[in-house]
């Protein structure tokens, strides 16, 4: 029970972090630079329900916190909070939107989707959040000793990815920035805990 109130702290700390930082930076950004799609962009259609798979993000995030192995829960928070002040500081300085479409579809799939947009951001394009906090959960849950487990992470975490695309939330060019930041904050985080433990190590000896 200690182990999964501790995770769960941690969770908040960084999720939450995320958070604040996301919403701040959309409150106080200038106007938006519309960005333009991509030939990957037109090719994939549009499809409302495609909400559902890009609500699961909402699901995998704490299910990786809560399986991932105990010693990588902080490089985990510590990694999502740097990822947050990467974002934020490129959507203070160069904030992006894009020409989001018009669903007029009478579905359950369109009644979800329409509440998701008047809470989201009609900015904060790039990099992806969304993305970069995939990419780092399903990273910090990823085990050798659990391959399966493993695979099916990544295959939801591209599901997430292509269900950002048919929803028209990003562009192709937001999921990829997104991605390198997470690629860039995680090796980052990495580095300052091995740093960290070895000038522990030394003042112990």
């Amino acid at each position: 029970m200690m182990a999964v109130t501790y995770r769960l702290w941690q969770m908040l700390l960084g999720w939450g972090f995320v958070g604040l930082v996301y919403n701040s930076s959309d409150r106080w950004q200038g106007a938006g630079y519309q960005l333009t799609p991509s030939w990957i962009d037109r090719a994939i259609p549009f499809s409302p329900h495609a909400v559902w798979l890009y609500l699961s993000f909402f699901l995998i995030i704490p299910l990786c916190y809560l399986i991932c192995p105990l010693n990588r829960i902080k490089w985990l928070r510590s990694s999502m909070q740097l990822a947050a002040l990467v974002a934020g500081v490129i959507y203070l300085l160069w904030p992006t939107t894009i020409a989001y479409p018009l669903d007029q579809a009478n579905s359950l799939s369109s009644s979800l989707l329409a509440a998701l947009i008047k809470v989201d951001s009609k900015q904060n394009c790039l990099p992806s959040l969304h993305i970069a906090l995939t990419v780092l959960a399903v990273w910090a849950a990823a085990d050798s000793r659990n391959k399966l487990r493993s695979v099916l992470l990544v295959a939801w975490g591209l599901g997430i990815a292509f269900s950002i695309l048919q929803l028209r939330r990003h562009l192709l060019v937001d999921l990829l920035s997104g991605a390198a930041l997470a690629v860039m904050v995680g090796y980052a985080c990495q580095r300052i805990q091995w740093i960290a433990s070895g000038v522990r190590q030394g003042e112990r000896q």
